[in-house]
């Protein structure tokens, strides 16, 4: 909103300073801002808020050290998060972009989801929360919405080398960097996208079903339906469990949420696209305004989800959190790189299903469940083994780190 009063301020009485809302690189800056204030400032009232409805998490017994301390903290501080989220963007983003239509839909869809959770557990007394199935059906309704939108709407396509000259509209002419040779460039509706540690590095859905014999083209549309819902599944279900030590996954979602902002801006930009030969998304940059936001609200909450935890985020915050990133990556055409830049999600959501899938196995063929980890989800296993929450947390976020630079690294290393 803020973004279309000043733009018509500066288009209209040539206010000075008001074209500083044109570069993206100034509204990024400023959701961040925004986003801490209101995630510091106004989270401690929601905090308050939320003791005096008794809104408290209540702790299963698990027999690890200090979680009798959690109990009664309160929960449900993911709508700081999202209240994070959705004002800076609002407020600074073009809202007919589809992209950050889009973001908005997919923060409002999950963070419902994540509520009602929430809901059924504190005010239902009820532990066991929403049932895993409508959980699902949440995902899945969100994967049909991005994938539909994406794979129909006019507004999202890339742009394209051709063998020139062709007619038709949003046709661009460039030349390589060293000027030897020009070429057509021209935005089409397409399946691909951007595959790493591969030199040509676009991978077409459309050709998945033409390994069993499918022509290439045919049913196209839900070969990439499943591949969203699959990631966004994955990817919201592996925040979720991430959730489960004081920082860990906000922390992580931050430095998650930095990546994806620098990969939204080499997409969006034609020039560094051209570059490091990715694919070039028009009017995709737009999105590094909502990472700005989506950065600031994973920051902000830190000041009050750090060790000592002073609230929880529930599954308000990290299904929304997980939702956020996958349809992110999805957008931007990166979502491949999803097993690398969010591998301490994928690592935790693994260490579930192996330590299950082999209990199940074990007790079925010997009559006894056996483990291989002292508890899953992995951090509850280095807990077991003695370390404290804050070490455990600050060296997931360091191998984050390590994970995200190798993220983008990938734009280079084929």
């Amino acid at each position: 909103m803020l973004y279309y009063l000043f733009t018509y301020l500066h288009n209209h009485f040539n206010l000075p300073g008001a074209g500083v809302f044109q570069y993206i690189s100034f509204r990024f800056g400023m959701t961040v801002i925004l986003s801490l204030v209101i995630t510091t400032v106004y989270g401690g009232r929601l905090i308050g808020l939320l003791r005096k409805k008794q809104v408290g998490e209540t702790v299963r017994s698990l027999g690890l050290e200090g979680e009798t301390q959690k109990q009664g903290t309160p929960t449900m501080g993911g709508l700081i998060i999202i209240a994070g989220i959705l004002l800076p963007t609002l407020l600074f983003a073009k809202l007919e972009n589809i992209y950050v239509v889009l973001m908005i839909i997919a923060t409002v869809w999950m963070g419902a989801v994540g509520f009602i959770d929430d809901y059924i557990k504190v005010f239902r007394k009820n532990k066991e929360g929403l049932a895993g199935k409508f959980k699902v059906v949440g995902q899945v309704g969100l994967g049909i919405i991005i994938a539909w939108t994406m794979y129909y709407h006019p507004s999202i396509v890339s742009r394209q080398k051709v063998n020139g000259p062709v007619k038709g509209e949003n046709i661009e002419i460039q030349q390589n960097f060293d000027g030897t040779k020009s070429y057509y460039n021209v935005e089409v509706k397409s399946s691909k996208t951007n595959i790493p540690f591969y030199k040509n590095n676009e991978f077409d859905y459309g050709k998945v079903l033409s390994v069993f014999g499918v022509p290439d083209g045919k049913y196209v549309f839900f070969v990439f339906l499943a591949f969203v819902v699959f990631i966004i599944t994955a990817v919201s279900n592996g925040a979720n469990i991430t959730d489960g030590i004081d920082g860990l996954a906000t922390g992580t979602s931050a430095i998650i949420g930095v990546t994806l902002a620098i990969l939204a801006y080499v997409s969006g930009n034609s020039i560094f696209a051209d570059y490091l030969n990715i694919m070039y998304i028009p009017n995709s940059g737009e999105l590094v305004v909502f990472a700005g936001a989506f950065v600031g609200a994973c920051v902000g909450f830190l000041w009050y989800n750090s060790y000592p935890a002073q609230v929880f985020m529930g599954d308000t915050g990290s299904l929304a959190i997980g939702g956020i990133i996958a349809a992110f990556a999805i957008m931007i055409r990166k979502e491949l790189l999803i097993p690398v830049l969010c591998g301490i999600f994928l690592i935790e959501l693994v260490s579930v299903i192996m330590q299950v899938s082999y209990f199940k196995y074990t007790k079925k063929k010997f009559g006894e469940g056996r483990r291989i980890f002292l508890m899953s989800p992995l951090h509850h296993h280095y807990q077991k083994k003695g370390y404290h929450e804050s070490k455990i947390v600050t060296r997931f976020w360091i191998v984050g780190i390590i994970l995200a630079v190798i993220t983008i690294v990938t734009l280079k290393v084929r």
